[in-house]
Formats: structure tokens, C-alpha cells, sequence
């Protein structure tokens, strides 16, 4: 990857965050390597990577990296012959520790809580190496000092030493008690120069004071000196601290030995740390951009939803989303300066190189990126009143660059594109420039101030224009992408809103050509549509969430009404086992009673015994709540004509006009007659008064002086009186078996054309519906097809 692209991209900041994450010198040189890559399976491998260390930390907090340093140039040190410090061996014995609990933990965790299959193959390489752990630990202390019992030699050296540096001790603070002594001396304490115990000495005694001058003070009043009398055993005493470092180098280079031994395989375990840092170092990056795990693909699709610039604050930055290589390949971005149009190239560019870097991204769940094999961007942020020929130079200088590498699999970023030099000129050329590069099959953005290029992009297959929302009210820009919409120019509005007369603003709307003020009149419907689309969408959006919440409240009434259900059945069970348990109990005392009676009287049971054992067989049946629930079947009644009626299938009322045969009546519903079958009618009353029997029997009609019409004129109607009318009409059509009938409603303004397509969708008469033909009246008659 090209580093001045990286550069240009900020790319260098996102890993300085990362490596505040890694917890170790291994995990941040690991870091300062990174780079993105073009390889598809790598960065498939990557990402993989970083989602399980995110898991890991989800479930389990972070990883346990403490104890772990960088011990490889101890190691080298060890294999070509050097001896190896105390220092250094700690470091080796707590790296050994560190790596043996870190591989301990990631396994629990795969074994227990999470799959984590590629960090569990990574920490299986890792060798523990107990003995040797155990053997430094045995040497040296947590202080990196060589402990007595490192060997019984200098186990045994230690304790002569001390016992010999009492003794010296002795014999001085003796000579200190003596008074005569004492007055010579410059301060009464024991203290020691050159590895030699002393006693400081004024000067001016140093002739009646015998003994070894070692040192003096800076004044030269105090002479550091060691008396005849210890002389010997000062001599015995740096005999021993030889012997002592004779020992402890001795016993270093054993363990130096030991660690060269395995320095091959501890060498290959420092490597695997460092990578296993740096993949918990993603996830601790992950955690603190709240970024996620996007999906990849190599066939140059980007679709990009609510994605944060990663080196803005979370509370200013503006969400971008943002569909790249499906329906097109290049967005052509206009709008005035300090709109945002910079940072959104930025957004896009930067989330690229993060996600083909193993790196989730600060976006929503669902968010697609492509694996480029090279990403070039042109983009200038210095803003400069001055656009001369040097500007124009640069930017041309870093295109010619890009068009000379770049390749099918490349994203272009382009930034102020054929700025710098005559508008004619360079929107001429940012236009020729984008063709060729949309003939290699290149994904681009550029952006622009060219408004010639906003016709170009409706023009131009594959190629859509793009803006930054302005916020007119406020005369400031809203730093949010809008793809589908060209940047309109607000030069105007801004100028009334801040005082501008309204005589030169109207002068100068007349400079402006016809054909920019159609394109500008263009835009701006097209933004009060996507407003008022935007404004429907938050509203579907909370009647959706509305509906959702209902849901949830539904299945949590349902599942409490389940559970109380299933607890009064379990009793009503219950009781219903006690009971009859209760009566068996009950019947097998009264048919004992029987036998016992039967068998005393011998003859016969007297009639009043009788009488009261079958009240107490009675009394034994189970009490159960009479719910005194019957069917009763009706008998059905005679229906004659005029009755009042139900249509049992339909639940409506309505009355018999005619019987038409023994099975089937005519009846009036409403404006609808039709003929159902007897069985089905329930009769609900007969008419007020009964005609003589010489007379016959009433018949109502619904009568018309014309015949049904297979048209119906709405011209002139609201939509109210338009609906009540249609009602009518396609139902008298409905019950006459009209296959099709014609709506007039004129052309007009298209409301009530509209409200009646809109009222002919949900109609159950209707089975389909178009605009006429022009022989049928056209736009101003809707045809309608009844089932």
C-alpha cells in the first residue's frame, strides 16, 4: 500500500490508538508493523482473529498479559555464550509464567464459554516449560537477587561472611564506647569505603590515630579510617564477598546453560505473544470505537451504514451512509466548502484500509467493505485563497500517479477534482478523467464544485450524484452525505437571510441561465421530496418500534395468562383426584354398612336403612360446579315474506322480499338484494300487521327509473360524496354481473383521481383496475375489472 496514501488517510493516528491497547513492548512493536492488505483470505483470517479476542474480552474481561517482556535479545545473548544476569532470568521466569497462564485462560474459555478455534491453535504452539520456570525461581528472588540457597557453596560462604562482618562490627563498636577514642572521632557511627568497614576521624587527630586512610570528606575535616585492630579481618571479609561472586557467577551460568538449551522454542513463544497482544489490542480498539465486525468481499462493494470517522469525537461526529459498486460505481460529490465532503472521502477511504487491516470498524452491524488491492487518493485540505497553477500542478501531478497504477480492484478517491485552474477547462477534464477511469472498472468518489458534473453524473450509467446537506435555516451545513441528491448552491438564499437587498439578489437571479435555474428548481424538489421521505421513514420507523414493544407485551400477557392457566388446571386436577378419592372412601363404607346388615338381619335390609345408604351414596359423588351449559337446538320457524331476517353466514340483518322456491328467498340487505337459502336465515320478526288472506303478500323493491348505468360521472364531487357514490355504483354493478365499468373522474389536479385508486385497492368487489385508453377518456377515467 502506497504510504503517502496512508499518510493522506490518517492511517499512522488509528494505529497509535491501537498501540495504547497492547499490553506489552511485544504487542506494540507488533502494532507499528501493521499494514493493510489486498490478500482476501488474509484479511478473512484477520478479522476472524479479532472477532474471537472480542468475544474473549466480552465474556471474560482482558486478557492476562502481566509478567510477559521482551526477552528475545536475552535469549540471543544466551546462545552465543553470554552470561545472563539475574535481571534477565526474572525476566525470562516471569514470561514463562505469563505465557502459561494467558494459554490456560484461552482455552477455558474455549472449552467453556465461547469457541474461539483460531487463538486456541495459537496458544496450543506455546510450550510452558515449568521445569525451567521452577529451577529460575529457585535461584533468584523477586527482588533479581541470587538467594542463599542457589547452592550449598554459597549458602556456606554467605554465612561466614556475615559471621565475619559481626565480628568487625564488634571489634569498632568497642573502640567507639572508649571516651578516649570517642573525642577524636567526627561523628560515633561505623561506615564503610571501598567494601571496608571505617570510623570517621577529625584531621587534626590523624597522627595519634593509627590505621588505613580509605577516603575524606569534601572540607577535609573528616578522614575515613581503618583501624590497625580490623585490618586482618577486613582482609578475611573481602576474601569471602570473592568467593560469593566466584559462586554466583558460577550458578548464572548454569541457568544461562539451561535457558540457551531452549531459547530456539522460547524465541518462537515470544513471537506468538506478541501476535496474540496485538489481536487483544484490536479488540481493546474495538471496545473503545464501539466499532463491529464488518462483512468482506472482494467484487468492490461498499455499503456503509451510520459509519463514524474514527479520529472524531464521538459526540460531534455525523454518521455516513453510503452504497458503492452495486447499481454504480462512481458518486459524484458538489456542495460548497467546509460542507464536509473531505471528511466523508476521509470516512470511506480510512474504513477501507481498517477493515483490509483485520480492523473492525466504527459503523452499525451489517455494514459491507471490499478488500481493494489498492486504495489512491488525491485529497488536499489545505484551502487557500489562491488556486495558481502550482496547486493545479500537484493535484494533476498525484492523479497522472493514480492513473498509472491503478487497476480494476482499486479505489479512487479524488478530492476538488479539475480544481485549480479555468472552470471550462477543469470541469472538461474532471469529466474525461472520470470517464477513463470508469472504462478501467475502478470504484470512485470524487468530489466537486463543478456544476457541470452534476448533469454529467444523471447522464452517465453507473454514476450518481451525491451532496452535503445545508440547513438553510440556520445558514450552516449538517455534515451529512445525501446520495441520489446534487449540491445545490444556497448563495442567494444565505445572502437575503443575512441582509442582502432583495433588488440586487433579484438582479442577479437574472444573470443565472435557464438551464441552471431548471437544474437548480430540480434539486431543490428533489430535496423537499427526500425530506418528506425522511419524515415518513422516522414515522414508519416508530410505528414500527410502536408495534414491536405491543408484540413484546402480547407474548409476556400470553405466557403469564399460559402459566396461571396451566396452574388451575394442575389444582382443579387436583382437587378432582381428592374428591374422587374422597368418594371411593365413602362408597366403600356405605357398601361395607350394606354387607354388615345384610348379613345381621339375615333376611332382609329394612327400608329406612335402605333409605339412608343412598343418601350417603348421594353425599359421597364429588361436588363439581354446575356450569348448566346446553345446546339447544331450535326449532326452526316458518319464514314467509316481509319477515325481518338474519343471514347467519354474513351476520347481517335485513327482510325477506320473495319466497322463491321451498329451499331459497330473496332478500333485501341494505341497497343489495340477493337470494340465500332458507337454512340460512334466522328469522328475528314478523311485519307490524298481517295483509287479508285474499290479498297478497306485500313485496318490497328497490325500484329505478333507468337502468344500471356501466359508468358513473364523479366530476364536481369531494372525495367524500366520490366514495359514497362509487360505493353504490359498484355495488349495483357487482349485484348485476358487470364485468368491467368505467370511473369518470376528470383530470384536474390528480386528487380525487388518487383518493379513488387509492379507495378501488381495498375494495372487495374489485378485482383490477388501470387509467383509460385514449378512446376511453385517458388520465381522466380509472377502468374497473369486478370479480
Amino acid at each position: 500500500m502506497n504510504k503517502k496514501i496512508i499518510k493522506t488517510l490518517d492511517y499512522a493516528k488509528i494505529l497509535h490508538k491501537l498501540a495504547h491497547h497492547a499490553a506489552t513492548s511485544l504487542g506494540k512493536e507488533a502494532v507499528e508493523q501493521l499494514e493493510p492488505k489486498g490478500d482476501f483470505e488474509l484479511v478473512k483470517l484477520r478479522l476472524q482473529a479479532t472477532d474471537e479476542a472480542v468475544n474473549i474480552e466480552r465474556l471474560k474481561g482482558n486478557a492476562p498479559f502481566g509478567g510477559i517482556r521482551d526477552i528475545r535479545s536475552s535469549l540471543h545473548r544466551s546462545r552465543i555464550g553470554g552470561m545472563l544476569n539475574p535481571s534477565e532470568l526474572l525476566d525470562i521466569s516471569t514470561t514463562l509464567f505469563g505465557t502459561r497462564r494467558l494459554k490456560r485462560f484461552v482455552v477455558a474459555v474455549h472449552e467453556d464459554d465461547y469457541a474461539v478455534p483460531m487463538l486456541k491453535d495459537k496458544v496450543d504452539l506455546l510450550t510452558e516449560n515449568k521445569p525451567l520456570e521452577d529451577k529460575i525461581n529457585s535461584c533468584i528472588d523477586e527482588n533479581a537477587v541470587v538467594v542463599d540457597s542457589a547452592s550449598p557453596e554459597l549458602g556456606r560462604v554467605r554465612s561466614e561472611l556475615r559471621t565475619g562482618e559481626s565480628r568487625v562490627r564488634e571489634r569498632l563498636e568497642q573502640m567507639l564506647r572508649n571516651s578516649s577514642i570517642q573525642k577524636m572521632l567526627q561523628d560515633v557511627l561505623i561506615t564503610i569505603r571501598n567494601d571496608r568497614f571505617v570510623i570517621p576521624v577529625k584531621s587534626e587527630y590523624r597522627s595519634s590515630f593509627g590505621g588505613m586512610i580509605h577516603d575524606q570528606s569534601a572540607s577535609g575535616a573528616t578522614l575515613y579510617i581503618e583501624p590497625d585492630a580490623i585490618v586482618q579481618l577486613n582482609n578475611k571479609i573481602r576474601e569471602l564477598k570473592f568467593k560469593e561472586e566466584v559462586e554466583i557467577e558460577k550458578i548464572l551460568r548454569a541457568l544461562t546453560e539451561l535457558v540457551a538449551e531452549q531459547a530456539e522454542m522460547l524465541v518462537m513463544d515470544v513471537d506468538l505473544l506478541a501476535e496474540l497482544d496485538f489481536t487483544f489490542a484490536k479488540a481493546g480498539l474495538a471496545r473503545e470505537l464501539k466499532a463491529t465486525m464488518p462483512y468482506l468481499n472482494d467484487r468492490g462493494f461498499i455499503k456503509i451504514k451510520r459509519g463514524r470517522h474514527p479520529l472524531i469525537a464521538a459526540d460531534t461526529v455525523v454518521p455516513l451512509d453510503l452504497e458503492l459498486g452495486n447499481d454504480y460505481s462512481q458518486i459524484i460529490v458538489t456542495g460548497p466548502n467546509t460542507g464536509g465532503k473531505t471528511v466523508s472521502l476521509k470516512t470511506v477511504g480510512l474504513l477501507s484500509l481498517m477493515a483490509m487491516s483485520g480492523l473492525f470498524v466504527p459503523a452499525e452491524e451489517g455494514s459491507q467493505l471490499c478488500v481493494f488491492d489498492a486504495i489512491y487518493a488525491d485529497i488536499g485540505d489545505e484551502q487557500s485563497i489562491e488556486q495558481n497553477l502550482s496547486t493545479f500542478s500537484s493535484h494533476m501531478t498525484n492523479i497522472i500517479s493514480i492513473l498509472r497504477d491503478m487497476t480494476p480492484k482499486s479505489l479512487v478517491l479524488l478530492d476538488e477534482l479539475g480544481a485549480g485552474t479555468d472552470p471550462a477547462e477543469g470541469s472538461a477534464l474532471a469529466i474525461s478523467i472520470l470517464d477513463y477511469i470508469h472504462q478501467i472498472g475502478c470504484r470512485i468518489i470524487a468530489t466537486t464544485h463543478y456544476s457541470e458534473l452534476k448533469a454529467y453524473a444523471y447522464q452517465k450509467q453507473g454514476t450518481i450524484n451525491a451532496s452535503m446537506e445545508f440547513d438553510i435555516q440556520t445558514l450552516s451545513p449538517t455534515y451529512r452525505l445525501l446520495v441520489g441528491v446534487p449540491g445545490r448552491s444556497n448563495a442567494f438564499a444565505i445572502a437575503e437571510r443575512l441582509g442582502l437587498s432583495r433588488r440586487i439578489i433579484e438582479h442577479a437571479r437574472t444573470q443565472v441561465g435557464e438551464e441552471d435555474k431548471r437544474i437548480e428548481s430540480m434539486i431543490a424538489s428533489l430535496e423537499e421530496n427526500r425530506l418528506i421521505a425522511e419524515a415518513e421513514r422516522q414515522s414508519a420507523e416508530e410505528m414500527r418500534r410502536e408495534a414491536e414493544e405491543m408484540r413484546r407485551t402480547l407474548e409476556s400477557q400470553q405466557a403469564k395468562f399460559d402459566e396461571q392457566r396451566d396452574k388451575l388446571l394442575e389444582k382443579a386436577e387436583r382437587d378432582a383426584r381428592e374428591a374422587v378419592a374422597k368418594a371411593r372412601r365413602e362408597a366403600d363404607e356405605v357398601i361395607a354398612d350394606l354387607r354388615r346388615m345384610a348379613q345381621e338381619e339375615a333376611g332382609g335390609v329394612k327400608d329406612h336403612r335402605l333409605v339412608e345408604a343412598k343418601r350417603r351414596l348421594d353425599q359421597a359423588a364429588p361436588e363439581l360446579r354446575d356450569k348448566q351449559v346446553r345446546a339447544v337446538k331450535k326449532r326452526p320457524e316458518r319464514i314467509e315474506a316481509g319477515d325481518e331476517v338474519r343471514v347467519v353466514t354474513l351476520g347481517q340483518k335485513g327482510h325477506v322480499v320473495e319466497i322463491v322456491s321451498a329451499t331459497e328467498a330473496n332478500v333485501q340487505l341494505g341497497i343489495m338484494k340477493m337470494k340465500v337459502a332458507l337454512s340460512n336465515l334466522e328469522k328475528i320478526g314478523s311485519p307490524a300487521q298481517k295483509k287479508p288472506v285474499h290479498q297478497p303478500a306485500t313485496i318490497v323493491k328497490r325500484t329505478r327509473d333507468d337502468s344500471v348505468k356501466m359508468e358513473l360521472d364523479m366530476r364536481g364531487l369531494n372525495m367524500e360524496e366520490a366514495m359514497i357514490e362509487a360505493d353504490r355504483f359498484l355495488d349495483e354493478s357487482f349485484l348485476n354481473n358487470f364485468g368491467q365499468v368505467s370511473l369518470i373522474h376528470g383530470k384536474g389536479t390528480g386528487v380525487l383521481r388518487t383518493g379513488m385508486q387509492e379507495y378501488l385497492r381495498r375494495h372487495k368487489h374489485v378485482k383490477s383496475y388501470r387509467m383509460g385508453n385514449y378512446n376511453e377518456g385517458g388520465a381522466g377515467v380509472t377502468v374497473v375489472e369486478l370479480k
